[in-house]
């Protein structure tokens, strides 16, 4: 199966640097899974290097969608790294990280990111665009050779496998509560800061990482980490996501290098730019 290419909606929007503002929802919702988080608990450095973790795994997965020939070659790597996470549930249950089930939950999480950042930071998509996205997914998703009998067929259907899985299999396990405990109690003063400088400088920046963290995961996933969120919580958030919304003329003319990831980048140059949107 041939990659993505600048043809692809999700070309346009995985890349696009305003998808940060959606905070952590992919990794923490993908923690939840109770096989994940386990997984992650038992085999990764997730507890001790957080944010390196994070960082490292970031690069591969955008180059499964902007690796053009080498696509395929990073999606096979990425599913390698996870051969030997398996283990036991406290059920008795086995889990092991390539199951299609768990691995397609951890690629579902980055779709739903991706339209999450697009449709509250950039712009609303149609019903159309959001059915080309999915099947684009699959594309993406075939880069990693994984089996697919997990993939919901088309868009609706993901819709209610999305629903389901919010309300029926997700969990505050410990390693899902640990991602989102800074929410609550701070992020940890970086080594380079003094002490006193951090007292001060630490609370707007707490509370700058709380409001992007809570506001932007699902309500169910709130409720069941016991993340607090008020009404006017979600007026200050719908308000926030407005303001950003509005300043897309000026983001247009911005530098790429601001606009988008260093992949991304990489792949317009290589291949092309995304071609420009038309409805589909």
């Amino acid at each position: 199966m041939q990659p993505l290419g600048p043809d692809s909606l999700t070309w346009r929007f995985f890349g696009d640097n305003r998808a940060l503002l959606t905070g952590p929802r992919a990794g923490v919702l993908q923690l939840m899974l109770p096989e994940l988080g386990l997984g992650v608990m038992e085999h990764s450095v997730f507890f001790n290097d957080t944010f390196g973790r994070l960082k490292r795994s970031a690069g591969p997965i955008l180059n499964t969608v902007y690796g053009g020939a080498k696509a395929a070659e990073t999606g096979a790597k990425v599913r390698d790294y996870h051969v030997d996470i398996k283990g036991t549930m406290p059920g008795g249950e086995r889990y092991h990280a390539l199951d299609p089930e768990t691995y397609f939950w951890a690629h579902a999480t980055f779709l739903d990111h991706m339209l999450y950042g697009v449709e509250t930071f950039m712009r609303p998509l149609t019903e159309a665009e959001k059915q080309k996205i999915y099947e684009e997914s699959k594309v993406w998703y075939a880069m990693y050779g994984v089996s697919d009998r997990a993939m919901p067929e088309d868009w609706p259907a993901f819709q209610e496998y999305w629903k389901r899985m919010l309300n029926e299999r997700l969990d505050a396990n410990k390693t899902a509560a640990y991602s989102v405990g800074y929410a609550k109690k701070g992020l940890p003063r970086p080594p380079r800061i003094p002490a006193p400088v951090w007292k001060v400088l630490g609370v707007p920046v707490n509370a700058v990482a709380r409001f992007l963290t809570v506001g932007g995961m699902p309500p169910e996933a709130r409720d069941i980490l016991g993340l607090r969120w008020t009404r006017a919580d979600e007026r200050r958030y719908q308000k926030f996501a407005g303001f950003v919304r509005d300043l897309d003329g000026l983001w247009s003319v911005l530098p790429e290098f601001v606009k988008y990831s260093p992949q991304a980048r990489k792949a317009f140059k290589r291949d092309g730019r995304p071609r420009p949107l038309s409805h589909v």
